[in-house]
């Protein structure tokens, strides 16, 4: 997630989007370990019985707030596509968006978390939370497919190389948002990019 996320200087016109802007901002302050549902009512002015009353438990105010999340990064991946510039510069946009700023970045932190309660989560959550992954997949084939269209990138099998790609940013975002040593996100970019031009570069580029 670019830059920091600001907690919000209004009311939201949502009381759901209220909740969802506060829990965003307090994991990107204090973490995880301080989300709870009456520290939140405190930031919302709302008692933590009402914000049960959207949703119901913590593990459904997780996966809706990283919902909430995605659905702002999107906005900003669909413009960085639509520019009009090479497919191999908004492979790169794409791959920006995608990885985390550094250790304890809070969308990654949210999306580990969730993965990780998904395990005892219901059909339809799980359902839910693979949209979000789709989302970011179905952008990635549609680029490789725009690029070996246009003659840019060497045309591949554009779903089984959007699957090796998420894999390879998802096991890099790991490192970086656990914050192991001897990785930085420049490394990771670099690593990327490699990965992309080797598997990607035209024959006559």
């Amino acid at each position: 997630m670019p830059g920091p996320v600001r907690r919000p200087r209004r009311r939201l016109a949502q009381p759901r989007e209220q909740v969802l802007a506060a829990a965003m901002a307090t994991i990107a302050e204090s973490g995880l370990d301080r989300l709870t549902m009456a520290g939140l009512g405190r930031e919302v002015g709302m008692s933590s019985g009402h914000i049960l009353y959207y949703f119901g438990t913590k593990d459904e105010l997780l996966l809706q707030t990283l919902q909430w999340s995605e659905e702002q990064l999107g906005a900003r991946r669909r413009a960085a596509l639509a520019r009009r510039v090479p497919v191999r510069e908004r492979l790169d946009a794409l791959v920006e968006l995608y990885l985390p700023e550094g250790r304890r970045d809070p969308r990654w932190t949210l999306w580990l978390e969730v993965w990780n309660r998904s395990q005892n989560a219901d059909d339809a959550a799980r359902d839910r939370q693979l949209d979000l992954e789709l989302a970011w997949h179905r952008d990635l084939v549609a680029l490789l497919v725009e690029g070996a269209s246009k003659g840019e990138l060497r045309a591949v099998d554009a779903e089984s190389f959007a699957t090796r790609t998420r894999a390879l940013l998802d096991g890099f975002s790991t490192h970086l948002v656990v914050g192991l040593p001897g990785l930085d996100r420049q490394q990771v970019v670099r690593h990327v990019g490699e990965f992309l031009d080797e598997g990607l570069r035209a024959p006559d580029a």
